[in-house]
Parts: C-alpha cells; structure tokens; sequence
C-alpha cells in the first residue's frame, strides 16, 4: 500500500510541484496499423501531457496517460464524453440539484435528497479513503469540466436529453462526488417498518411469511418502549423521495394514480430484494489452466444507459481495468497487473429507524435520556428554474435526518445510517483494491471498507484465491435491528466491531462462491454480534456451488455458462411438493405433469417455466398468506416473501387447520389453478404455445423518453427481445409482475483470467454510451441477450489489435 506522503505524491508524479517525467505511451500508428481504424487529434485543456484514448469495437475505452493523475483526469474526461447525461443527472439527483434544472416539480426531491448527504468534516471523508484518494477525485473531477467546457463553448454537441429539458450540463466539485451516498445499496430500514406494520396489526408471528429471519431460530422480539402502531404507513416518504430515480413524468404533464404507503413499501422492498449479484473465485487446482478464474456479475436495476462503465487506465504506477459506476473515479470489480477483485452484497445492517417523544412546547425537541434535545434545524435554499428560491427546512437529531414529524401526536422517526459515518461514499472504497498487490494489501482494504456492505473476494497472479466480507458493522448491545427502536438513549450504536468478519484465504474445497445468502459460517456468533438477519435466498448459491462442484477444470467458457445459466433450485423444491398430488381438473392435471417432468431450466422456449413463474411468483405467495396469516395483516404481508412462503409450505404447522399437509397441498392445488387461469387470459388455451419468452422479455427505455417524439423515443429504446431466467437462476432476471418485462439483473458481467488478462472477458447493456445515436448505444443488448461476451483487453499491444477509434489527446496550448 502507499501510506507516505511521498509515495502519494510520486503516485501522481507531483514532487516538489514539478512532473515527474515519464515517456508518454501515446505513440504514432505502426506502419501496419489498420487504415480501418479512425484516427483524430484533440486538443484537450487541462491534460497535462500527451495521451491516447482507445475505443475499442465495442465501446470500451482503454486509457494510456503519462502520468496517473492524467489517467483520472481522462477518465473524467471520456466519462463526460461517453456518458454526459447520465453523470450531469446522478450527480443533481444526489446533491438535490434538479429544480434549478427542471423546474418547481423537484423541490421536494431536492429537500428529500439533502437530507441523506455527508454533512460532516471533508478532512476526515477524505482521509478514510485510500491514499491520493483525493487527488484522484479532483484529477476525475477536472476531466469532467474539460468536457462540459467543450460542450459550453460549442467544440462538443450538447447531447439531445439537455435539449428536450432546456437544461445544461453543470461544473463539477471534487466533494460532490464522495458527499452523495444515495446510490450505495444499504439495508434494513423499510423492512423495520413493514415489520413494525405488520406486528401493529397482528403480532409479530404475522410477519413469518412476508420475510425469512437467518440464521434459522432467531426470537424476534418488539424492543422495549416501542409500541408498533406510532410508526405510520408512510413515515419513509422523504427516504422514497430522496433516494429514487429521477422521472420526467412531471414534464410531460403525465399523472399517475396515488398508490398507498402499504404498497409503495411492499414495492420497494420486492425492489430493493432482487438487487444482489453472483462471484465465485476458483483456485488453479481446479481450473483447466492452472489459473485463477474469478467471476462476478452485479444485479441491479437494467435500463437505457447502463448503470455500469467498463473503462482501462494506464499510467506509470497504474494499470487497471474493470466496470464501475461511470459518474466515479476508478473501477469497482476488476483487476491490476497483481489481482483481481469482486464484489456482492453481504447483508450488514447499516440501518435504524428512531421514534422520539416530542415536547409538547416546543415540536423541535425530543426526549434524550432525562431530558430534552433540540434537533438541529439547517434552513437552505434550492434554486427553481423560473421562480425565485425556496428556502427549505431540513432537521437532523442525532441520530440522523429527521423523515417525520407530527407535532399533533407528539412523534417525530429519524434514520441513523452509515453514510452519515466518513467514508461511505457507495463503492469509492475500491481506491484501496485497484492499489493492491497482495492478500495482506485487500484485507486492509476489506477492514476499511464502508458501503455497501460486500462479499469482497480476491485472486492474485501467485494462485492465491480469498473472500473477506467487508462494510461497516454497527454495534447493537440491545436490539437486533429489526425493529423500529426509541429515540430516547436507550438503543445506541456502540461503535463500530471492526475486525470481527469471517474471511477465508484459499478455501480447501478449492473455490468461493457468494450470491447474497446467509453465508456466515456455522458457529459464528450472530446472536452476539447481530451483523444481519435479513439475506436472499439461497436459489442461486446453491445452482453455482453445485455446478463447480461438478467441474474439477473450469475453464472460461464454464464461468461465462454458469454466468448465463438458467436453472432453478428453487423450483425444485417446490415441485417436490407437487410430486404426490393430482387434480380431477384436466388443465391442472396438465401443469401437474409439466412441472414434474421439467429440467427446471427457464429457457425462452419451456412451456413449464412459464407455468412455474406465474404460478409460484404471483399466486402461490398470495394464497399461503391468505391462508396463514391473520386477517388483519394479510394486506400487509402480500404475496409474502417466496422464500418465506415456500420454507413454511415445506414445514405445515397448525396454521392449516388439523391436517397441515392436507391444508399445504390445497394451497398448492388452488394457486396453481390460478395461475393457469391468468396464462390462458394472457396467451390463450393452447398450453402448447405458453413458451417463457412469450411472456419474459427485455426492454429498455430511458426515463427521458417521455419528453421525446414518437421517432426520438423509438431511437432510444433497445428490445423487446426474449430473455431467459428469473430470480432464482444464476442469470438473474427478475422482472415486472404486472407485464413480465425484466426489471433486473447483471448490470455488467467479468470473467477474469488472473495472469494471462488479455484472455478476460466482458458484458455490458446494452452499451457503452448513453448517446442513442451512437452505435455503441445498444450494440451490446443482442449480446447480452444471448448470454455472449466481448474481450476485455489489458495488454497495449491486445489493445491496439481491437481499436476501432484511436484518440490522441494533447494539452491545449
């Protein structure tokens, strides 16, 4: 690691306010280059030396700089250049920016998103990072501005999506890219309040369907003080606000019914479950090289752009190369010339709803031990594009921003969260990975790093493999975490554990694999130490687990397979239920005889899929609550959590009535009848044609488009094409119950060959570019569709053989 002031200022080649020379890697064409290739110069303020930008053939950039900081400085640069739109959005979505831009519409927005800002000392944010941290993101930062200059001053098209709002990109400040935490996934504050929801209408053992606890026999309790009915339906609607996308509805004049706090809550939290990821790491004993292969594929929300960049940057002291978050420095899941890093969600709990007493006097304070706190109340003003400024009020306890108040009942919820804590700004903390050159080197990362809570895992170019999970890990003396809690004194973090994560350094079974599931090892202490009680489902792990058990020579192509693969073993576990069971009813005993004779494989083309998804996915959850839980939470509960639902159908309990199996196989029986029901209103009667990719299927169409016209929109939109998969396969596609359309899924996917690097592979959706003009707009969705990759190149020399736009950048004079 570089920890000296020295090293930090060699790392960018800054001693004693001079350069450090290095001879710049932009060179002139060999003599055999491709005259395919398009060749151009540009002038570009700010750079520092000369520098090439290479565009490969499918719209990954691969940056070759003099010096590091020149490499950032590009990468700032082309991020603007490729991704102008998306990154000007992200970062006035984060800081509450966006009525300034788009009008009275967002002012609300904008005072929701304030709330959930770091608001602490900047000295401290930066020194949690890795070092040079800072530096980087101003070198990031100034590139961003190059460009936006460029498009001020009219060298550089102003993209289309300014056009349709009348708005214009803004200049960037280096903090605003580490003070918005928003885009970082963190848990569990909507499941306490539907919990508390639940538990106000019926008990707690009403919530045993809507969400699976782990590990198994955990005693939910409701925290002393708190009583479950104070918490409203819609205490979390600033929390909604601030966080979500950004909707052009408004603009267009579109209205939309009002939805209920219930079910903005059960959406949000279905939303929020289906966000996971896969990685797996296997040791050279067990690849076909002799290799490390290490794999990983984020799930999150698809669209038009992608939320993810694939970017390589080269430089004297640098070489990197994977996928991030395009409107931030470096890359999250990739590798240097010495290891290779991945990432998924581990599930900390970095969440805390607080209830507080207020004064009957005086509604800005609230009980706090023996006596009475006031909360901090900062007023600022949001710029609206054609009126003058609001001034808004933003309250804070100290706990945290302050979601709620009704001075007529006396209750105000706060939130307490880590990305008030220095440091958590989402997924920067992989400054410390790209600069590690060893195990040592990533488990001082994995011990610093914040949020969002990650499977970190690890392969270095030695044969080396390793997984550390990593975040934040508040300190619960009193409480779980799974409930609301006072606001009194009585519930408070005590710190932070530190070092007290499992991790495991080159496995005996010769590979590590996480997707999101309870993965803490038997025997560890979370009882004590409450890291989490709320996981996914263990579907996916258990298809990845099971098919490298049964490889003892990965190779590549079994990674990039198992990346793309489609079984479900959460459907087998629901078709053994049905193994018994027949029906008088033709059609039902049809599905009956699909189901039992499928391979569980959601192909496009598998009738039994599509039986399967509809059935388990939207009928089977309802009918179970219906018939489980009390009637007084049941609109609460939903569908429930399938998980849930289906481990609790495996074990009947008195709930059913005398008989608890005779009880299970009726709900199996009627909300399969159901969901044969809805695919013949859907698809017709001939069950023949009912194939998965009738219904599931992909398409996506930016949130601007709504502002476009007819031809402009269609421009815009990549698919529909027919997907395979779902929530439960290792290709994770999830989707949208109302019309099937995928929701979510692998936002990028890598499969890495540690040592021979230039043999990785890569997928983005459905392109690089968020331009729809540009042919790297969606020219990766037909890929990514089919389960394809694309090389992802490391080598200059790898490099230069894919170029399809060579870009040499000089310093303005």
């Amino acid at each position: 690691m570089l920890r000296s002031n020295w090293a930090r200022l060699a790392l960018f080649g800054l001693v004693s306010g001079f350069a450090l020379l290095a001879t710049a890697q932009a060179q002139p064409a060999p003599a055999d280059a491709s005259t395919a290739v398009r060749r151009e110069t540009w002038n570009v303020a700010g750079l520092k030396a000369p520098a090439d930008l290479i565009v490969d053939h499918w719209g990954i950039p691969h940056i070759f700089a003099a010096s590091t900081r020149d490499a950032y400085f590009l990468q700032g640069y082309n991020a603007a250049r490729d991704r102008l739109w998306q990154i000007d959005l992200w970062r006035k979505r984060g800081l509450g920016l966006l009525s300034k831009s788009f009008g009275p519409a967002y002012v609300a927005q904008d005072r929701a998103a304030r709330l959930f800002l770091y608001r602490g000392d900047m000295s401290a944010e930066w020194a949690a990072y890795a070092p040079g941290s800072q530096d980087i993101v101003e070198a990031f930062v100034a590139g961003v501005n190059a460009y936006v200059g460029e498009v001020q001053s009219g060298a550089k098209p102003l993209p289309v999506e300014f056009r349709l709002t009348h708005s214009a990109p803004d200049l960037w400040k280096a903090e605003d890219v580490v003070r918005i935490r928003s885009h970082a996934l963190v848990s569990n504050v909507r499941s306490e309040v539907a919990r508390a929801q639940v538990a106000c209408a019926a008990g707690l053992d009403a919530d045993r369907l809507r969400r699976k606890i782990e590990p198994v026999g955990h005693k939910m309790v409701v925290p002393k003080g708190l009583n479950p009915c104070d918490v409203p339906a819609d205490v979390l609607k600033d929390y909604f606000l601030g966080t979500r996308a950004v909707s052009f509805d408004a603009l267009a004049g579109k209205q939309h019914a009002e939805i209920s706090p219930e079910v903005q809550l059960a959406e949000s939290i279905a939303s929020q479950s289906v966000e996971g990821s896969n990685n797996w790491v296997v040791a050279p004993s067990r690849t076909a090289t002799g290799r490390p292969i290490l794999a990983n594929d984020p799930h999150r929300t698809l669209g038009a752009p992608s939320l993810r960049y694939i970017v390589g940057l080269s430089a004297p002291g640098l070489d990197v190369i994977g996928a991030g978050e395009p409107a931030l420095p470096g890359v999250s899941i990739g590798h240097n010339d010495n290891i290779a890093f991945g990432l998924t969600i581990f599930g900390i709990d970095q969440e805390d709803l607080y209830v507080y007493q207020l004064k009957a006097s005086d509604p800005d304070s609230y009980r706090y031990k023996s006596g009475w706190e006031k909360m901090k109340v900062v007023h600022e003003a949001i710029e609206v594009k054609g009126e003058a400024p609001r001034d808004v009020e933003l309250r804070f306890t100290r706990h945290g921003p302050v979601l709620d108040l009704d001075a007529k009942t006396h209750r105000a919820f706060a939130m307490r969260t880590v990305w008030n804590e220095p440091g958590l700004s989402g997924y920067f903390g992989s400054t410390w990975l790209m600069q590690a050159k060893s195990w040592d080197d990533f488990r001082a990362a994995n011990k610093v790093w914040g949020a969002p809570p990650q499977n970190l895992i690890y392969a270095d170019v030695k044969g080396n493999i390793g997984w550390g999970p990593s975040g934040k890990t508040p300190v619960r003396k009193n409480w779980d975490g799974l409930m609301p809690v006072p606001g009194d004194g009585r519930y408070e973090w005590a710190g932070f554990q530190g070092d007290k994560l499992p991790s495991s350094y080159n496995p005996p079974e010769g590979f590590f694999a996480t997707a999101n599931e309870m993965n803490l090892p038997e025997g560890y202490p979370n009882e004590t130490r409450r890291v989490g009680f709320e996981w996914t489902d263990r579907s996916r792990i258990d298809r990845i687990k099971e098919v490298l058990r049964a490889d003892s020579k990965v190779t590549l192509a079994d990674s990039m397979a198992l990346q793309t693969d489609t079984v479900s073993t959460q459907s087998r576990r629901l078709t053994a239920l049905l193994a018994p069971l027949s029906s008088s009813d033709a059609r039902v005993e049809k599905a009956l005889d699909l189901l039992k004779a499928w391979d569980h494989d959601e192909t496009t083309t598998s009738v039994a899929a599509s039986i399967y998804e509809v059935w388990a996915v939207k009928h089977l959850g309802k009918t179970a609550v219906h018939a489980v839980t009390p009637e007084a939470a049941r609109k609460l509960v939903g569908s429930g959590h399938l998980e849930a639902v289906i481990t609790y159908l495996e074990h009947p309990d008195s709930a059913l009535g005398p008989d608890p199996a005779a009880g299970r196989d009726a709900i199996l029986l009627e909300s399969l009848k159901a969901a044969l029901a809805e695919l013949t209103n859907r698809l017709g009667p001939d069950m023949s044609v009912w194939t998965w990719g009738r219904l599931h299927h992909a398409t996506f169409t930016p949130d601007i488009a709504v502002l476009a016209d007819p031809q402009l929109r269609a421009q815009m939109t990549t698919g529909p094409l027919e997907v395979p998969g779902s929530a439960s396969t290792p290709r994770a596609q999830s989707y949208r119950a109302n019309d099937f359309s995928v929701a979510s899924g692998a936002s990028v996917r890598l499969v890495m060959d540690v040592g021979a690097w230039d043999n990785s592979v890569a997928m983005n959706s459905p392109g690089q570019s968020d331009d729809p003009m540009s042919a790297h707009y969606r020219d990766l969705f037909p890929l990514w569709a089919q389960g394809s990759y694309v090389p992802l190149r490391f080598s200059r020399a790898a490099v230069d053989r894919d170029a399809e736009t060579v870009l040499h950048l000089v310093p303005a004079s």
